[in-house]
């Protein structure tokens, strides 16, 4: 098997639903970072790219026809080069960059962007056709996340709760708390305060310039969903599940826009054309939960491939887990053996302060591992998130070079 490394990763900055990417359609948005990397990397033949894969979840409105597709047309790829849109939910970017390396894996590509995208934002109301004659029942659905066109089937035999709801199950079965919830929420919102402060976030966000009615484009460089807060503030907050329960919106991630692409490589595509490989994708698996607690994959899945690679989680320098919501992500720290505060979990914060754009986040959550591992000089990231209908995902990369610090 060949090895796969990712050279290069950029994203656009993660908007709040409603907010200031709002305007940017979501095949426009996916061509933001496309363009970036063909900016940033001139040696290469981009007539020479395989394929473009990117995840995105809806795929019900303007990112109906293929995205990926519409993407690179739109950005300015060769029409030669194809693309391929795919969809593991909330999974749907770390799939695109797991399944381009495997593609170089097993030979059959050299070069290939992977990424994601989500506008949640734009996501559209949905009617089903008539199911009968004179049929007078037709009902909106909502598609910006969840259920809709439900199987009764499915229903009976696995529940089809909301994601609010499955973590909500989590908190019970395990006995999270609220003030840890909230505790671990705070603690992430002021670690992205810090690496936007301090400019950590910035070099792996591409300013994306978004066109007004009136006036010059507003150019924007920070990621809109983070907000300062207290534990006084996030415990006045009410539960959105159930009075007496323990999720808010001040617990759980957010409903985003935004959009990530890296650029992956062989060996042989690296010499030919220059690169500079920065990480290698080491490996990646996935797993199934009961759909009621979706929230555990992340557990299943991280063991699963740490088997199968002989590593472990001592190994990890970096441990980038998805905040869908604090209870999912106690749940899963504490059933892999990690405690609450663990300074590897999500340096930067995680998706409670910086957002969750469905089909972005896998890919969101591999970019920000890249750029951390090679400015710290750790050695192996774990990146994992849980997935809707009950899924876990999760990949290891390793930094290149040849002396590697201290994990």
């Amino acid at each position: 098997m060949r090895e796969a490394f990712i050279c290069d990763a950029i994203r656009t900055p993660v908007g709040r639903y409603g907010g200031i990417l709002a305007p940017i359609r979501a095949d426009d948005l996916a061509a933001l970072p496309l363009k970036a990397l063909m900016e940033r990397n001139k040696a290469v033949d981009w007539a020479a790219v395989n394929d473009v894969i990117l995840g995105c979840a809806n795929q019900a409105g303007e990112d109906n026809r293929n995205v990926a597709r519409m993407a690179l047309l739109l950005a300015g790829l060769p029409q030669s080069v194809s693309g391929c849109t795919v969809n593991r939910l909330c999974g749907s970017g770390m799939e695109a960059v797991a399944g381009a390396a495997r593609a170089i894996a097993t030979g059959e590509a050299d070069l290939l962007i992977a990424g994601g995208v989500e506008s949640m934002s734009r996501a559209p109301f949905v009617m089903g056709k008539a199911t009968e004659p004179f049929f007078r029942q037709h009902a909106l659905q909502d598609t910006t996340m969840g259920w809709r066109f439900i199987n009764k089937r499915m229903k009976e035999l696995y529940g089809v709760e909301t994601m609010p709801e499955t973590a909500e199950n989590l908190a019970i079965k395990f006995s999270v708390s609220r003030q840890d919830q909230d505790r671990f929420s705070l603690w992430s919102q002021e670690k992205t305060a810090a690496a936007q402060g301090d400019g950590r976030m910035a070099e792996e966000i591409l300013p994306a310039s978004v066109p007004q009615k009136k006036g010059d484009p507003i150019i924007v460089a920070r990621d809109e969903h983070p907000r300062s807060t207290s534990m006084e503030k996030l415990s006045q907050l009410k539960p959105v599940v159930r009075p007496q329960g323990t999720v808010t919106a001040g617990n759980a991630s957010g409903i985003n826009d935004g959009a990530a692409a890296l650029l992956i490589a062989s060996e042989t595509a690296v010499a030919k054309f220059g690169l500079t490989p920065r990480v290698r994708v080491v490996g990646a698996a996935t797993a199934g939960v009961p759909p009621t607690i979706m929230g555990f994959g992340p557990v299943p899945a991280t063991r699963k491939l740490l088997d199968r690679l002989g590593l472990s989680l001592s190994d990890m320098a970096l441990i980038e887990l998805n905040e869908a919501f604090a209870s999912q992500a106690l749940v899963c720290a504490h059933e892999l053996g990690l405690a609450d505060n663990d300074p590897r979990i999500n340096p930067q914060g995680g998706a409670i302060a910086l957002g969750h754009p469905l089909g972005m986040s896998g890919a969101r959550l591999l970019t920000t591992a890249t750029y951390q591992l090679c400015r710290t000089g750790g050695r192996y990231a774990l990146c994992t998130m849980c997935i809707g209908v009950g899924q876990g995902i999760a990949m290891v990369l390793e930094r290149c070079g040849k002396s590697q610090k201290s994990n």
